[in-house]
Formats: structure tokens, C-alpha cells, sequence
């Protein structure tokens, strides 16, 4: 493990090479005390599946600027080892046959009756800052398909050959775990070849199949308010509030980090232009000395910085993929 600050300023304990479930995490941060990690009063709570095929990035407004100027995205810190960071986006149809493959693999001989009866529970928790619309980082975020991603990334970077995908680390904040995937061009495999390879390994946190990342979050809530019910004599799961005092505990997260050196990664102001969304801010933020805009100021920004494009600025995301 090692113990770093990032250009944040914020403290990680990192685990290299690994992506290590809660359990395996307990037990090797354990001299830490993590207040939040070492709890073990937590309620039931679900293990589903997504399957994401859309990624986001998220800036504030020099990030805009520069992005616009560069019709792409970049590393951002020279002083940093040449990443450019995504994260997965789960929406509301990722929640619903995540909720439905859960349930199908739980109860896999359930009636029409029992199945129309089963009421949406997953959504209650989904809580953490993972699967909110808000951001922690800027008040601007970029939404691209998956597949768009590594397609440009492998025309741009990798002479039109596959890129490849590894196991970066895990990262341990204050109450959140990062799972960092790398994507990196076949020519540098020498420089990563000490990486595991990610595969589509059914027991791992994430995997990659059938052109979409595969998430397991090990933890979903952050705040824990339901306790998950699961009522075998109706083959049916429900969430249950918790009569308790809400309690606190880590989150997981996955992001994807591409190796670009100095290049950017090029889509053309349009495209860019066409998957950016306003974000309102999140709660804690991450970034200091950094001011979030409100929605007119953002409207002002872009339409500045892309005169000639007729949409308006849209507040969020609009996610309606399989």
C-alpha cells in the first residue's frame, strides 16, 4: 500500500495493481481505521450488475475552455502520469435490468404473477455520489457512448488496433473506493505489461464484456436508509427504511483512465459540443479554490464558446440506453 496526496490535496491509501473487494480491503487497510470501512452494523443491501456503456467527464469552467480550444480532451496536470479520467454512467435503464438480472438470477423460476407483483426497489439504494446527476468536479459534463470512447482512442492512438484494458488500483479516500481501470495503446505494453489484463471475469468488481464495462459495486449506499428484504416464500426483494438512525458507510466508484501522454483525444467541436450538460453541484465537492457555475452563467460560457450551435444548454444528461 502506499500513502500519497493527489494534486487535490487529498489523502489515498493506494493499492496497485489490484481491485480489491470490501472484505479483501478491510483486512489489508485494517492499521487504518477507517471509520467509515471498519463498520460492520451496515443493513442488507443489494449486489447488482450494470452494464454501462456510456462514460462521462466531468470540468469546470478553464476545463471548458480548454477543451473547446483542444476539440478534445487531454491530461490535464503535466506533473501527473499522462491519464485522462473518465467515469461510468449508470442511468435509469442500466438501474432497471440491473434490478431485473438481480432478481432473475435470485429467483430464477418466478411466476408471470410474482414478476408483475415485484415492485422497483433498487433505486431506493442507489444513494452515493456514483449515480447522481450532480457533480463534484465542475459544473460541465461531457456523456459519450463507451464504444465512441475506444473507437477514437484506437484510430487516434493505437493505428486503428484494439487498445488495451488492465487492472490499475484501488483507491481508499475518506469514505470512498476508487477502482481505476487503465486503457492503454498495444505499443505500450512494456510500460503496463506488469498490470493485470482486465477480463470478464464474473467474481471481480469490474470487468469488460461484449463492448460495455461491467460493474459489481461492492458498496452503492454511501447513506444507508433501506435494508434490503428478501422474501424467498414470494420470490420477491424489497427495501425496507430502516427504523434506526441512518448510518454512514464507504462507496465504491469505477473510473477509466486512458493513457494519452502529451495528445489529446480529438472529437471535433460539434460532437463535443453535442454530449455537453450542465451539472448543478454536488455535495461534499473535490475541488478546491474552484467556483461551480449557475445555470445562466453556463448558458453565457458556452454559448461563447460554441456561437454558431443551435441547441440550448441542456441541465442533464439524458441516458436512455440498454
Amino acid at each position: 500500500m502506499k500513502r500519497l496526496v493527489n494534486r487535490r490535496g487529498y489523502k489515498e491509501h493506494v493499492f496497485e495493481e489490484l481491485h480489491l473487494k470490501l472484505k479483501d480491503l478491510k483486512q489489508k487497510a485494517q492499521d487504518l481505521m477507517n471509520q467509515y470501512l471498519i463498520k460492520d452494523n451496515i443493513p442488507p443491501y443489494p449486489r447488482p450488475e450494470f452494464h454501462v456503456s456510456h462514460l462521462k467527464h466531468d470540468t469546470d469552467r478553464d476545463g471548458l475552455r480548454g477543451i473547446r480550444r483542444d476539440m478534445g480532451f487531454k491530461n490535464p496536470d503535466e506533473n501527473e502520469d499522462s491519464l485522462l479520467w473518465w467515469s461510468l454512467v449508470v442511468g435509469p435503464d442500466q438501474m432497471k435490468s440491473a434490478e431485473r438480472r438481480l432478481l432473475e438470477t435470485t429467483y430464477p423460476d418466478r411466476t408471470e404473477e410474482q414478476v408483475q407483483t415485484q415492485q422497483s426497489f433498487l433505486g431506493k439504494f442507489a444513494t452515493s455520489p456514483a449515480f447522481k446527476k450532480s457533480s463534484r468536479l465542475g459544473s460541465y459534463r461531457f456523456t459519450f457512448p463507451l464504444d465512441e470512447v475506444l473507437k477514437a482512442y484506437s484510430q487516434q492512438f493505437c493505428s486503428n488496433n484494439q487498445p488495451v484494458l488492465r487492472v490499475l488500483k484501488t483507491v481508499l479516500y475518506k469514505q470512498e473506493v476508487m477502482y481505476a481501470v487503465l486503457v492503454h495503446s498495444p505499443t505500450n505494453q512494456e510500460l503496463w505489461s506488469h498490470l493485470p489484463l482486465l477480463t470478464d471475469d464474473p467474481n471481480s468488481v469490474c470487468a469488460f464484456k461484449d463492448g460495455c464495462f461491467i460493474w459489481r459495486p461492492e458498496a452503492m449506499c454511501e447513506t444507508h436508509r433501506y435494508a434490503l428484504v428478501l422474501r424467498p416464500d414470494e420470490k420477491q426483494m424489497r427495501a425496507e427504511e430502516v427504523s434506526s438512525r441512518r448510518e454512514f458507510y464507504v462507496w465504491d466508484n469505477v473510473s477509466v483512465a486512458l493513457h494519452v501522454g502529451e495528445q489529446v483525444l480529438n472529437f471535433g467541436a460539434d460532437r463535443l459540443r453535442e454530449n455537453l450538460t450542465f451539472c448543478s453541484r454536488a455535495k461534499p465537492i473535490i475541488i478546491r479554490h474552484h467556483k461551480f457555475d449557475d445555470f445562466s452563467q453556463a448558458e453565457q460560457l458556452v454559448k461563447k464558446l460554441w456561437p454558431r450551435h443551435p441547441s440550448l444548454l441542456d441541465r442533464a444528461y439524458k441516458l436512455r440506453v440498454q
